[in-house]
């Protein structure tokens, strides 16, 4: 491509969750399907947003790129660690490069995609809190460039990040998103802009993607996203919105780790009466990640023993070896030896202590960087301790006198779980999907992995070979 010749302006929303069924319920989202073009898409296996993700902005599936889920053990630290947020972690070209090659000059605004940070991009602004040295978490974020971090917040207050996670997470987050992102395509105009609305995610998992609470957080997001869409249409942008995965209903949480400790293979240490998994000298262990999790094994002579530990464990599907990987495009050296999948209706807790009296300090807290493994449990105040909003009002005064504080609110019981994801879809009406305000963008189904080619195919970049 000539670079004189200016790009098509893109706007690309990952609406986290979304599907035909719920499309249904989202008038504004709808009409743009209907005068542009929509298509089933496809799912990574993990289907989660750090894995997806990755796929969609190099083409690749996490065989190559190396993003296996949320997070993973890292053999070299020993220790379990998910979301985290460096893009050097993500192999491969990304779409920025390619567009690059084909215009140098393309601008790029990331807006709270994942592995934002050291990505080379033009605008970055992703969730980071401030993690103050006496252990006080405060909500903020993180941009660049940096002036831009004091330009949004004085727009628009502080990143919410306690409505982006949390029992508290609702639409507020997802409209601080928006708003961001009009103010960027209306200061900054970059070529490229990728806007993270994670408002589906919430609800969908409380309460089960059929339940009367998701219809209406997919009506109220739909109505939130209506200016950033009328903008875009004033501008000429082309607009794509995709999701990464679609919710299924389940009821009933599996617990790995306590199995695997049961049959010997899970060890724990033992500090100030609480229990904490030692990933280190554990002959075996998972990494939960929703209905996917990576078992870990130490010693290639206990594959079989941890194998047995789960095999009749109720609410497993299947267990992928390593051509089982490889069929999958799961077969990096981040994965696990072994890859646990949950049946349909069933998702995995990282639970690993068999008594709560020895559970650690950081189960009863939003605490995604300590727990090893993911905990949807998080979007819950425990309901059975009468309590727990007391609790928190006195966690919260703390807070806003600036004194430490633990907001101690999460039960420990993962049963109220309605909506989990990580396989791929059965169905295309609850799969995700992938629509386009150009009338011509797709048709039939499409890859994970084609979502690269056809955003630079829009853009009307013809990347050299």
């Amino acid at each position: 491509m000539n670079s004189d010749h200016q790009p098509t302006p893109l706007l690309v929303l990952d609406v986290v969750g979304l599907t035909p069924d719920l499309l249904a319920h989202m008038p504004r989202l709808s009409a743009l399907a209907r005068t542009g073009s929509q298509a089933p898409l496809g799912t990574v296996l993990p289907a989660v947003t750090c894995a997806a993700q990755s796929t969609f902005l190099t083409g690749t599936l996490p065989a190559e790129h190396g993003i296996v889920g949320n997070g993973w053990y890292f053999r070299e630290l020993g220790e379990v660690l998910l979301w985290r947020q460096h893009n050097g972690l993500v192999a491969g070209d990304k779409l920025w490069d390619a567009a690059r090659r084909a215009h140098p000059g393309y601008t790029v605004a990331n807006i709270c995609w994942w592995y934002a940070m050291g990505a080379d991009t033009d605008y970055t602004v992703t969730p980071r809190p401030v993690y103050y040295a006496d252990g006080r978490k405060e909500p903020d974020c993180y941009t660049r460039p940096p002036a831009l971090h004091d330009e949004l917040t004085e727009k628009l207050g502080t990143f919410p990040l306690f409505t982006f996670w949390g029992p508290g997470a609702g639409l507020t987050s997802s409209r601080w998103i928006i708003d961001a992102t009009r103010h960027l395509l209306d200061t900054r105009a970059p070529d490229l802009a990728l806007c993270y609305l994670p408002h589906l995610d919430y609800d969908l998992q409380r309460y089960g993607p059929d339940d009367a609470r998701s219809h209406q957080a997919a009506a109220e997001l739909d109505a939130a996203m209506a200016p950033l869409l009328d903008d875009a249409q004033a501008a000429g942008r082309t607009v794509v919105a995709l999701s990464e995965y679609g919710i299924t209903p389940v009821h009933r949480p599996v617990h790995l780790n306590r199995a695997l400790r049961r049959a010997g293979l899970l060890e724990v240490h033992t500090q100030d009466g609480m229990e904490y998994l030692d990933p280190m000298t554990s002959r075996a262990f998972a990494v939960a990640d929703h209905q996917i999790a990576h078992l870990y094994v130490r010693d290639p002579q206990d594959l079989e023993a941890a194998r047995a530990a789960l095999q009749d464990l109720p609410g497993i599907d299947s267990i992928l070896d390593e051509d089982g990987k490889k069929e999958h495009g799961l077969d990096h050296p981040r994965s696990g030896e072994l890859v646990v999948l949950a049946e349909r209706d069933a998702w995995f807790t990282y639970y690993y202590w068999l008594d709560d009296a020895m559970a650690p300090d950081f189960a009863p807290l939003v605490e995604i960087h300590r727990k090893p493994g993911y905990d949807p449990v998080e979007l819950f105040m425990d309901p059975h301790d009468p309590y727990v909003k007391l609790k928190a009002a006195k966690a919260l005064a703390r807070k806003k006198l600036g004194m430490r504080y633990r907001m101690a609110v999460i039960p420990l019981d993962a049963s109220p779980i309605r909506g989990s994801h990580g396989l791929p879809a059965q169905d295309t009406r609850t799969g995700p999907l992938i629509l386009c305000s150009d009338p011509d963008a797709v048709s039939g189904p499409l890859q994970p992995t084609d979502v690269k080619s056809l955003l630079l195919h829009l853009a009307g970049l013809d990347t050299p070979e």
